[in-house]
C-alpha cells in the first residue's frame, strides 16, 4: 500500500530522499530475517527497483539470551549472504549498512 500511494524512491542532486519508498531491512543471525523471501517480495510484487538498506546492527539485548539462534550479533558472512540475496533476486537499488 505504501508503494502504491508513493512509488519508487526519488533521490535529489544532493542525494536526499525528496518521496518514495525505502525499506530497511534488518539481517538477524542464522537468516532468522528471511532475506532471501522479502527481496524475492519486493522485487516481484513490488518493485525491482525498491531502495533497499541491508543492516548488520542486530545486536542481542534483554531477553535474547532466552533464544539462542538470535543470542549472538551477525556474522560478516551472513550479511554478505543477505546482500547477495538482494542482488540475485534483481534489487539493484541496495545500501549496504556496516
Amino acid at each position: 500500500e505504501m508503494y502504491r500511494q508513493v512509488g519508487d524512491l526519488e533521490i535529489d542532486p544532493q542525494g536526499l530522499a525528496q518521496r518514495g519508498l525505502l525499506v530497511r531491512h534488518l539481517v538477524l543471525p542464522h537468516h532468522l530475517a528471511g532475506t532471501r523471501g522479502v527481496a524475492h517480495f519486493l522485487a516481484s510484487q513490488v518493485s525491482p527497483h525498491t531502495y533497499l538498506n541491508v543492516m548488520d546492527q542486530y545486536l542481542p539485548a534483554f531477553n535474547a539470551a532466552r533464544f539462542p539462534e538470535l543470542n549472538r550479533p551477525i556474522t560478516p558472512q551472513e550479511h554478505r549472504q543477505a546482500v547477495d540475496a538482494a542482488i540475485q533476486n534483481g534489487l539493484q537499488r541496495l545500501e549496504i549498512t556496516h
